[in-house]
């Protein structure tokens, strides 16, 4: 009989662990993971036979398993979420950096695009047009956009 609940205690915690699981995966955070993951390892051990209430090697084993099955699963979401956090650039950051020029810039529109980095900007000149594939850098930021000059 106490194996039979014992079974029965395994799959209910299998199937809590797998409804953690979806509501992970339908919004992502990580706060339910790790709880499905062991949640899910301790269901496993029930339906093993090991008494993970009640025998004192089997409480043993429990939190080991428990905590193998937590480690693990910050390990491999941090090998699988991206590194670091967004960076952010702001326009007067930017004053001295050196781009290309991939679409001509004049000083009487914004219409002109300069590439810095990986990054396009809208920009504007204080001469005469600058034509693409030319070197510029940044010499002011206006609203949002950029002053740039040639490079000689």
């Amino acid at each position: 009989m106490v194996l039979l609940e014992g079974i029965a205690l395994g799959w209910i915690l299998i199937i809590m662990g797998a409804i953690l699981l979806l509501v992970e995966v339908h919004s992502p955070g990580f706060f339910a993971t790790v709880p499905a993951t062991v949640l899910i390892m301790l269901g496993i051990l029930l339906l093993l036979g090991v008494d993970i209430f009640n025998s004192g090697w089997g409480v043993v084993i429990g939190v080991a398993v428990a905590l193998c099955a937590a480690g693990m699963t910050v390990w491999i979401y941090s090998r699988i979420t991206p590194d670091g956090s967004p960076t952010t650039i702001s326009r007067d950051s930017l004053i001295g950096k050196e781009g290309q020029v991939i679409a001509d810039i004049d000083a009487t529109t914004i219409k002109g695009k300069v590439r810095i980095g990986t990054t396009e900007w809208s920009a504007h000149s204080t001469g005469p047009v600058i034509p693409t594939g030319k070197t510029v850098r940044v010499i002011d930021s206006e609203g949002v956009h950029i002053v740039v000059e040639e490079v000689n």
